[in-house]
């Protein structure tokens, strides 16, 4: 007996909701704009249309009963009517001339009637002997009125008027009338041409949002309010917390945008919508790039306290709507460069001493070989000892770690070129004097680049000097008259009667770096400290060094001053109890130089920056 599988029920597809809300028909801003409108304009030219015929109706149910009541009146004043009222048969003498007049003048009907409302004449004869429909009271009193209402022929405008006789007495009534049909009738044409009116008004004000709104549609590409609200609120948040500085720029070179990125590596604070980028108060440098015609690519450029990295391009094609001008912060990272110039001259002095051991190695083992012992443990310890006084001179007069390595690895790095870098006999900075505000990225970026471009100039000017070049160092505290010319001690001024002066109130960092170069030409003191200026003629990386020196003086408070001795003297003096004369210091914008003229230590002292 075979055995049958049960039939499977069928499944049932579950109806699961897909989770999708009900779409609107239109999503676009612009779309929603346009249903807007047009159901604004049908509305409007409905209502028009409505309050046009209500008015042209209301003027021609006045325009009726001015009608209709100098009808009322002639028939009444008529002496043909007065004469017939007097007859045995009114109606045979009344009923040809009232129709007659009827006729003539257009109205619905002319009914003459005794005083007790029996008509004499109608449009219809068998109405004729009956009695009129409508108020005579007023009419008997003497009085013409209208009123509106229903007869044999249906609402009607009408009016009832007496017909006076010699006496003076109502003898008999004439009512004259017109029907609202017919008055309809004749508003048939007039509002015709009203909803032709209205028509068109309402075609041409829909192709008119129409064109608008495409327009509106293509200027949002198609998104809807809450896209557009949502975009905005995107757009102030990426703005706003992006690091890179982003500035918008309209044709005139007036601000658009500036976000907070840019606000703060420009140093700028207040309302700047709409200000010229040329009254920011920036760098002419940084100012002269903006304004540029051609686009600048990663161009470096000084603020008053920081090094960014500047790019430019137009908005749109042509003369453009405006510029873009992007910032990138390069200030931790040329600190950074400096810390690693600073490795790599250590390294590179390793090199050179490596070099120069496996020469005077080899010497010695030559003399070693050639049986002149003596001359080969003298010409050892000679060497030995010019490194190690050097070594030792540094280490006692510096205690500042950073400074000690610094001068150390420049000295070698000077000696391997040919230059002998000499520190002065009153160099002396012990160590934890310097105050912890006082970075050593700073003390690296100032000295650093000074002794850098001392071993350039004293390189160059070698082959005019009477000595072998040279880069002579100070480095020391000093307070009183030292610090910038001013008596900082308040007694007699003399501030080095302490040892280094580091206790003295109005103390100072002295650096001061002399070569025996060329010095600089007392024309160009003014531009020497400005982005971009350098006497070497390669053209590529220079002209930042010294801009940068200037930066960082004018950042911690101190003064850069340019001196001439043998060649150019530059010196240093950052204060060790913070930044005097506020945030700003003293000076202005980046590489402009203080008119500080004058003398001090019997330098001619050529300019000085701030």
């Amino acid at each position: 007996m075979s055995e049958r599988t049960a039939p499977t029920a069928p499944r049932r597809r579950s109806h699961r909701p897909t989770g999708r809300g009900p779409r609107r028909l239109v999503r676009s801003l612009a779309g929603q704009l346009f249903v807007v409108q047009v159901v604004i304009v049908a509305a409007v030219v409905a209502g028009g249309a409505v309050l046009a015929y209500l008015f042209t109706a209301d003027r021609a149910e006045d325009a009726a009963r001015r009608q209709v009541t100098a009808v009322a009146h002639a028939v009444a004043d008529s002496p043909s009517v007065r004469a017939a009222v007097g007859a045995p048969d009114p109606t045979a003498a009344l009923q040809p001339y009232v129709e007659q007049v009827r006729a003539d003048t257009g109205v619905s009907f002319i009914t003459v009637m005794d005083t007790d409302g029996v008509r004499w004449t109608h449009p219809l004869p068998e109405q004729i002997g009956r009695t009129y429909l409508g108020h005579i009271d007023w009419a008997l009193a003497g009085q013409t009125r209208s009123e509106t209402y229903t007869g044999t022929l249906g609402p009607s405008v009408r009016v009832v008027a007496p017909v006076w006789d010699e006496r003076h007495r109502v003898v008999a009534l004439v009512s004259a009338g017109l029907t609202v049909e017919s008055i309809s009738a004749q508003l048939s044409g007039p509002l015709l041409a009203l909803v032709g009116v209205a028509v068109a008004a309402l075609a041409v004000g829909g192709v008119g949002t129409y064109l608008a709104n495409s327009r509106l549609r293509r200027h949002t590409h198609g998104m809807g309010p809450d896209q557009l609200s949502h975009l905005y609120e995107y757009h102030q948040a990426t703005l706003h917390a992006v690091r890179e500085g982003l500035v918008l720029l309209d044709r005139s070179h007036r601000v658009v945008l500036c976000n907070d990125a840019a606000r703060e590596l420009l140093g700028l604070t207040g309302d700047l919508d709409g200000r010229p980028v040329v009254e920011l108060g920036l760098p002419e440098a940084l100012v002269a790039a903006v304004l540029g015609e051609e686009p600048v690519r990663d161009e470096v450029h000084l603020t008053a306290e920081r090094v960014v990295v500047l790019n430019t391009s137009t908005i749109g094609t042509g003369p453009g709507l405006g510029r873009v001008v992007t910032l990138r912060d390069h200030t931790e990272l040329q600190a950074l460069s400096g810390e690693l110039d600073s490795v790599r001259c250590f390294t590179e002095a390793l090199g050179a001493q490596a070099h120069e051991a496996a020469n005077r190695l080899h010497a010695v083992v030559s003399l070693i070989e050639l049986g002149r012992h003596e001359q080969a443990v003298e010409f050892a310890t000679a060497e030995l000892e010019l490194a190690q006084q050097l070594t030792d001179r540094v280490v006692a007069a510096v205690g500042e770690p950073v400074l000690a390595a610094l001068l150390l690895g420049k000295a070698a790095q000077a000696a391997e070129r040919g230059v002998e870098l000499t520190l002065t006999e009153d160099s002396r900075i012990d160590d934890g004097v310097l105050p912890p505000g006082l970075s050593a990225r700073d003390l690296i970026t100032v000295l650093g680049n000074l002794i850098d471009n001392a071993v350039d100039a004293a390189i160059a000017g070698a082959a005019e000097s009477p000595v072998p070049p040279e880069v002579t160092v100070t480095a020391r505290i000093a307070g009183g008259r030292d610090c910038g010319g001013r008596d900082c001690t308040g007694g007699d001024g003399e501030g080095r009667d302490g040892g280094d002066g580091a206790g003295v109130p109005g103390a100072c960092l002295l650096l001061r770096v002399a070569d025996t170069g060329a010095g600089i030409d007392p024309g160009a003191v003014e531009d020497v400290f400005r982005r971009g200026w350098s006497t070497k003629q390669d053209g590529h990386g220079h002209g930042l060094g010294l801009a940068l020196v200037a930066q960082t003086a004018r950042r911690n408070g101190g003064t850069v001053e340019v001196g001439r001795e043998r060649g150019a003297v530059l010196t240093v003096r950052l204060p060790l109890a913070g930044r005097p004369g506020g945030p700003g210091g003293p000076g202005g914008e980046p590489g402009e130089p203080a008119d500080r003229p004058g003398g001090s230590s019997g330098r001619e002292r050529e300019g000085a920056l701030a």
